[in-house]
């Protein structure tokens, strides 16, 4: 096997171990010595393919999150070439929005749920190199999902609008993740809880609804 061949294997098996640990252990709990010994390699090759944890951890977002992004936008397109000059409404936009996140979950090798529990943690990790990496991966699916929100909801300013994105990207991912204690609740309470078809099915109109409520203002003119 030539060089290049393994040092891609190599590459990815320390993604591959790094991805299951920073799920099941976060950023910060997760060591390069457990990484190098998941991936039965030494600290050598993770400082030769990556040099950080840092670089590491963004290697790991960045290979399922770029074309996630890309599936996001073109569903977006597809949706606004096909409805025209009608616009979207929020519920269109959301299940644009929904439906990469279903294949993804479905496909074990694009990341399956494993993609969704990462980003999850990816909104909730606290260590601010993360939160300063999001942004840069992320801000297309926000530009071009925040222009529709605020074209089917013009009432709402743009900063309203980008707030309630916001909250509904963290529902999104909390809801295909969760942590167990919900998980386990959930499946004694609730039928096809670990099913993302039935997560979505259930998801949409709670997003909807969040992403159209009354604004601060109506709320207390009605009072």
């Amino acid at each position: 096997m030539s060089q290049p061949d393994n040092n891609k294997d190599t590459a990815t098996r320390i993604l591959d171990a790094a991805e299951v640990l920073f799920v099941e252990h976060g950023f910060e709990a997760t060591s390069l010595r457990m990484i190098t010994q998941r991936a039965e390699v030494n600290l050598a090759a993770v400082n030769y393919h990556f040099g950080s944890k840092e670089v590491l951890f963004q290697g790991v977002v960045s290979r399922r999150l770029t074309p996630y992004n890309r599936e996001c936008v073109d569903e977006l397109q597809t949706a606004q070439a096909v409805s025209g000059d009608n616009g979207l409404d929020v519920r269109q936009i959301v299940e644009a929005f929904l439906r990469p996140a279903l294949r993804m979950a479905k496909d074990p090798a694009r990341g399956g749920l494993m993609f969704i529990r990462l980003m999850s943690r990816v909104f909730s990790e606290p260590h601010q190199s993360l939160r300063e990496m999001l942004p840069t991966l992320y801000n297309d699916v926000l530009d071009y999902y925040s222009a529709a929100l605020k074209r089917a909801l013009p009432h709402l300013s743009m900063e309203e609008v980008l707030w309630r994105l916001h909250f509904a990207l963290g529902t999104v991912f909390f809801a295909f993740a969760g942590n167990d204690v919900v998980k386990l609740f959930m499946k004694s309470h609730m039928s096809g809880a670990r099913d993302p078809q039935q997560v979505v099915k259930q998801l949409i109109p709670y997003v909807v609804a969040g992403l159209t409520a009354p604004t601060f203002k109506e709320e207390a003119e009605k009072a």
